[in-house]
């Protein structure tokens, strides 16, 4: 997503759980909104502004919600982000469900919360390519590398609420070294698409393709199809240059 300098995402956090109270989800909110102003926006630049909804708030077009509900509605599921009729960014948390599996709804929701903000209407990938033809598209999925027992920290200011770490940009650049840079917030990564003990990460394989190729505007004379067929043939052949023995 492209966004304007500035452009500051609303992101309302509504509790329609029974399992936890809104006390505790306006402490969460606080919490959430110390980890993206002060450790994740210095590193991926996205800015947001967390508040709390109580239930039955008529949330404005454009904002984004984060919802907390008692049990999952897709098997195996935590937590995961959507979006709602109209558009929106949208993040579920299943507290219970978190909760019956041994884990902290507190980091369920900021693992959504970072995803949601990087990849708010859920089209975002890097083309991992492994040979000419053939590669991997893996999405812009911030916190399933990083989740395991080791991956959460404590938001010190805000009674320890417990919170996910995040991968940085980095990770997404298959052209970093190991130890170059950094991959995660807490460190615990030493080179792009590194998974952490405990992690995961989806991906779509592009197998049996065509390579690059080109599209053209409908409208596009024969004339510009032809130059850009000559553009196409000569990069070819300069590749083929490159790549030639001796």
């Amino acid at each position: 997503m492209t966004v304007a300098k500035d452009f500051i995402c609303n992101v309302a956090i509504v509790n329609e759980s029974t399992v936890v109270s809104d006390a505790q989800v306006y402490a969460c909110t606080y919490a959430l909104q110390i980890q993206t102003e002060f450790d994740f926006y210095p590193i991926w630049g996205i800015k947001s502004k967390v508040y709390f909804a109580p239930k039955g708030t008529n949330i404005p077009a454009g904002h984004f919600q984060l919802i907390i509900l008692d049990d999952a509605d897709q098997a195996g599921a935590l937590g995961y982000h959507d979006l709602t009729s109209t558009g929106d960014p949208m993040s579920k948390v299943f507290a219970k469900t978190t909760m019956d599996a041994g884990e902290q709804w507190t980091v369920t929701a900021s693992h959504e919360l970072l995803e949601m903000l990087v990849d708010p209407f859920i089209n975002l990938t890097v083309f991992l390519q492994n040979s000419a033809f053939t590669g991997k598209l893996l999405p812009y999925e911030v916190c399933d590398a990083v989740q395991g027992d080791l991956c959460t920290y404590p938001i010190s200011s805000a009674d320890n609420i417990m919170v996910s770490d995040f991968v940085t940009p980095a990770w997404f650049e298959d052209f970093r070294q190991p130890n170059s840079t950094r991959f995660d917030f807490k460190g615990l990564l030493t080179g792009p698409f590194q998974i952490y003990r405990g992690g995961y990460m989806s991906f779509f394989s592009v197998t049996a393709a065509s390579g690059w190729q080109q599209t053209f505007n409908a409208e596009a004379s024969a004339a510009d199809h032809s130059k850009a067929r000559k553009e196409l043939r000569n990069k070819a052949r300069s590749d083929w240059k490159l790549s030639a023995p001796g």
